[in-house]
């Protein structure tokens, strides 16, 4: 299956998501801790693509890596897609109000910093004037979604030097970036269940 950058797919998602029911991971005994991510897509000239972050080094977990911009639930969070919506503003400056949320998918479970992960799909504004929170964005990365489709990747797999180990882990190359981790899970999730359904 051949996936056009001039796609965004946006209806179709929407449709997907509203129509499937994401796989949540139970968590009666409170032993997570727990995070919102959003998975911002947009149309950058008719191409279809996703926005990253490159974390910091100075922030708390998942030092230098690409992420989507999320985070830890706050108490005053009245849900996790709250968490995710909040978090875009505070790291990368996107109004809650201009997000158009398509749906959510399943949840991801991080190894090292024992997060469960709640992702959202969302439309963003382009072009948008974007205000970084130098703190904990180093920068943005803007991908074609067409890359993470499986006849657009040569391999998947990696070797990752991180925090003194060396980890053969799941990752998507996009010229001199790797993402990896819980990142690269959930688009791997995210692809998936796309693919299923065209």
């Amino acid at each position: 299956m051949n996936m056009p950058e001039e796609v965004c797919l946006t209806d179709h998602i929407r449709k997907i998501l509203r129509e499937r029911k994401p796989q949540l991971i139970p968590d009666d005994k409170s032993k997570y801790r727990h995070a919102g991510v959003l998975i911002p897509l947009f149309n950058d000239n008719g191409v279809c693509r996703v926005l990253f972050t490159r974390r910091t080094d100075t922030v708390a977990h998942h030092k230098g890596q690409i992420s989507f911009p999320g985070g830890r639930v706050d108490e005053e969070d009245r849900s996790v897609k709250d968490t995710a919506l909040r978090e875009t503003f505070e790291e990368i400056g996107v109004y809650r109000e201009q997000v158009d949320i398509l749906g959510r998918i399943d949840d991801t479970l991080t190894m090292v910093s024992n997060f469960v992960v709640h992702p959202f799909v969302g439309l963003i504004p382009y072009p948008y004037d974007l205000s970084l929170n130098r703190a904990e964005v180093d920068s943005i990365i803007k991908v074609p979604l067409s890359r993470f489709f499986p006849e657009n990747i040569k391999e998947k797999m990696h070797l990752v030097e991180y925090d003194g180990m060396t980890l053969n882990t799941l990752g998507f190359k996009y010229r001199e970036d790797l993402i990896w981790g819980a990142t690269a899970k959930i688009m791997d999730n995210f692809i998936k269940i796309i693919i299923e359904h065209l």
